[in-house]
């Protein structure tokens, strides 16, 4: 037991700190789909031109470097124009430099691996924590050229992080490397072309506080007008007063309507986005405002109706219900998903598997355990080695994005989540919780265990479960050692205390007591009009002393 990792302590998860909603653009002329590219190509021209200086900057930005970036481009497009421009810019740039701190981290924990396996006798065989060498002499020698590769990489990189240099492209990577595969993506060229053209547009605007309806550069009214601020050269497309230009189609949310409606309506500020979907020739717009810190809900009151634990798995979710005591309570459930196919699919299948997990925790008045998982060291394939299946295992649990839609829907229905370390569960729950829960109609599987596991950790008890009680008549009745205890009960698995007198039926009792205290077997037939009162048992010697000295 030495060896094992301590593990941390649950705790309540916070709400989300954003909220973004979509909705269609509807009904849009052509001449209103004209002015929206126009507008878009101008500021995504800046915002190209905004983000390369903001990149040569690198570690040298400050709060004057941004305001005179801001300043250059004021004249060409307008003030607020240029705040959501330079903001876009410097989050873009941080994003990509997250991403090389991950990159950096990868490229250590593989680095570190290989020179362990070196390092280990051809063959040598591994263990739980750490693989053992590799299996032939070719492969060995592969790995070795492997390593000076990562060697050079990590070095590059390093140079680029202390240099703060960093490498972003407006669009998308991704897009631009599939510029050169066309025929594998299976778009012509002026398909790519009009689908590269509408991600580098720029049509989003920040909110702000007090202003009309949240935002003067964006504005969307309560009744669903749409209405943009025209930068400086195209002012004279204008339809209304102050250089604006209304859309002609009406928007609408229906999800999250009436929170929008009521931040709208209070001035307070509402950031919005219009993209075009070329696939579809649709045009969206995406609203989203920043939560309001409130208080988390202490974990002692998360706990007072049990807990609805869950154990991720790449194709399925595993819950069981537990009471405030660690009990599980009817029978395992299992919500499936499946993660085949395009994003949007994917996306979906992990909502529906949510939404009905969580409605089964709203009907019941529960609180979700689920495990604070973090594969980041785990999809190195320098770990697993040839363990191609297990590595595509992990890669492809959508950890990310679920504990994201898990954190946001359960804050709409105000369900607490509770996060616990994954340390063990899998093992232990297997360990304790297989056999006792097993039945003639029901072979819970090793999730389902491992759910348990999760669930009794989320409720501050240890995942091994108490001894079963003794048989009856042999020490006490049965039933004695199945309440579960506090963990901070004192005492709670120490002997328990002695009864005085016999322990068992073998053991007859005191001769003396028994003739003092047993009374005739004869029933005497008494007939009298007074009222039948049962007669006194006759005190002992002992109980009259007693009784002496309580007086």
């Amino acid at each position: 037991m030495g060896g094992l990792r301590e593990v941390a302590a649950p705790f309540v998860v916070p709400g989300p700190p954003g909220v973004a909603i979509r909705t269609r653009v509807k009904h849009l002329s052509g001449t209103d789909e004209m002015v929206l590219r126009l507008v878009g190509g101008h500021l995504g021209t800046l915002a190209a031109r905004d983000l390369k200086a903001r990149c040569a900057a690198g570690l040298e930005h400050d709060g004057e470097a941004w305001a005179q970036r801001k300043r250059a481009l004021t004249p060409e497009c307008s003030s607020r124009w240029a705040g959501s421009v330079t903001k876009a810019s410097h989050d873009q740039w941080a994003l990509a430099r997250r991403g090389q701190l991950a990159h950096i981290k990868s490229l250590q924990a593989g680095i570190a691996m290989i020179s362990h396996r070196l390092s280990l006798p051809v063959g040598a065989k591994g263990g739980k924590r750490a693989p053992g060498g590799y299996r032939s002499r070719r492969e060995w020698h592969a790995k070795s050229r492997r390593l000076r590769v990562l060697e050079d990489r990590l070095q590059a990189v390093r140079a680029d992080w202390e240099a703060g240099r960093v490498r972003v492209a407006r669009g998308g990577k991704r897009l631009l490397n599939t510029r050169h595969h066309l025929q594998q993506a299976q778009l012509s060229e002026a398909g790519w072309r009009e689908r590269w053209q509408a991600e580098r547009r720029f049509l989003q605007a920040d909110g702000e506080s007090g202003k009309r309806y949240g935002n003067e550069t964006l504005r969307v009214t309560p009744d669903g007008e749409v209405s943009l601020k025209l930068p400086a050269p195209l002012a004279r497309l204008a339809n209304a007063s102050h250089g604006r230009y209304v859309l002609a189609g009406r928007v609408s949310f229906a999800h999250r309507g009436e929170q929008w409606a009521g931040r709208v309506a209070a001035g307070r500020a509402v950031a919005y986005r219009i993209h075009e979907d070329t696939d579809r020739g649709r045009w969206y717009l995406t609203a989203s405002w920043t939560n309001s810190p409130t208080p988390t809900l202490p974990l002692a009151a998360a706990r007072v109706h049990g807990m609805l634990s869950v154990d991720t798995n790449a194709d399925h979710l595993a819950a069981w219900h537990l009471d405030p005591h660690g009990n599980p309570t009817g029978a395992p459930l299992r919500f499936g998903y499946d993660l085949s196919g395009t994003t949007a699919h994917r996306d979906a299948q992990v909502r529906h598997a949510l939404t009905r997990l969580l409605h089964f925790a709203q009907r019941h008045h529960l609180a979700v355990a689920i495990e604070d998982l973090d594969f980041t060291a785990e999809t190195t394939r320098e770990k697993h080695g040839r363990r191609t299946r297990f590595r595509k295992l992990i890669s492809g649990m959508p950890v990310a994005r679920l504990r994201a839609r898990l954190v946001s829907m359960a804050a709409e229905l105000g369900i607490p989540i509770v996060a616990v370390d994954p340390a063990y569960t899998s093992r232990w729950g297997a360990q304790h919780w297989h056999k006792p829960l097993t039945t003639p109609s029901r072979k819970p599987t090793r999730h389902d265990t491992a759910a348990v596991a999760i669930g009794r950790r989320a409720l501050g008890h240890p995942i091994r479960r108490r001894a079963a009680p003794p048989p009856h008549d042999r020490s006490d009745r049965a039933g004695h050692r199945t309440v579960q205890a506090r963990p901070g009960s004192p005492g709670r698995e120490g002997p328990r205390p002695r009864v005085p007198g016999p322990r068992t039926r073998s053991v007859p009792p005191d001769a003396e007591r028994t003739r003092a205290t047993r009374t005739s077997n004869t029933v005497r037939d008494v007939r009298s009009d007074q009222e039948w009162v049962q007669d006194p048992l006759p005190i002992t010697e002992e109980e009259r002393l007693i009784s002496e000295l309580e007086t």
